[in-house]
């Protein structure tokens, strides 16, 4: 078994990318829950046993070398499966008045929070996880028609920079399993989306 504490570069920067074109690669493969871990044990593609023992806040991303063996050119690769994130864009309100600002980011919070969405807010923006099939969160969006907001849906892997590590944890930690319809409280205690919540 071989015990991961540091992370050694990831294949997305240049000098890696270069040596990684000539090396023999194998990879362990995480899905957005596991990667928000810090310690975890499991084998990666070629059946090597990995202990994962990271410091705390340190979180797993795709393409993160965790091993590599200069004398055999071999690596072993971190394969991170996030989910799409819809991001909601509050700046094109900006021209409405006060009164209506603040109605419609109420309206859009009682409408997260009713569906049980789990949301980071930072800036103008309000990120929120694929917990349901796409197509049911565009529904929603369209049926309340709030004036002045767009949205769009994005991978998760382009969002995860802009994130702290406790709100890339709020997105995508609580998300693992099947998609689903609706999220019960008792099992999902951080499934309300509170439109204060994390604003920076």
């Amino acid at each position: 078994m071989l015990v991961i504490e540091t992370i050694i570069g990831n294949i997305h920067e240049a000098a890696w990318k270069v040596r990684s074109e000539q090396a023999t690669l194998d990879w362990l493969a995480l899905d957005q829950w596991e990667a928000q871990k810090s310690r975890l044990r499991k084998s990666s593609q070629n059946g090597v046993d990995l202990a994962v023992s990271l410091p705390r806040g340190v979180l797993l991303r795709d393409g993160d070398v965790l091993v590599w063996d200069e004398a055999r050119q071999a690596a072993i690769i971190a394969r991170v499966s996030l989910k799409e994130v819809m991001v909601v864009e509050l700046g094109t309100m900006r021209p409405q008045s006060p009164e209506a600002l603040i109605r419609t980011c109420v309206e859009l919070g009682h409408a997260l929070g009713n569906q049980h969405w789990p949301a980071v807010v930072k800036g103008n923006r309000v990120y929120i996880p694929l917990t349901v099939d796409k197509k049911v969160m565009a529904s929603v969006m369209k049926t309340h028609a709030f004036h002045g907001i767009t949205y769009d849906f994005v991978p998760g892997s382009e969002v995860i920079p802009y994130l702290a590590p406790h709100e890339s944890r709020r997105l995508f930690g609580g998300a693992e399993g099947p998609v689903h319809s609706h999220v019960e409280e008792h099992d999902h205690p951080h499934a309300h989306a509170h439109p204060h919540d994390h604003v920076h």
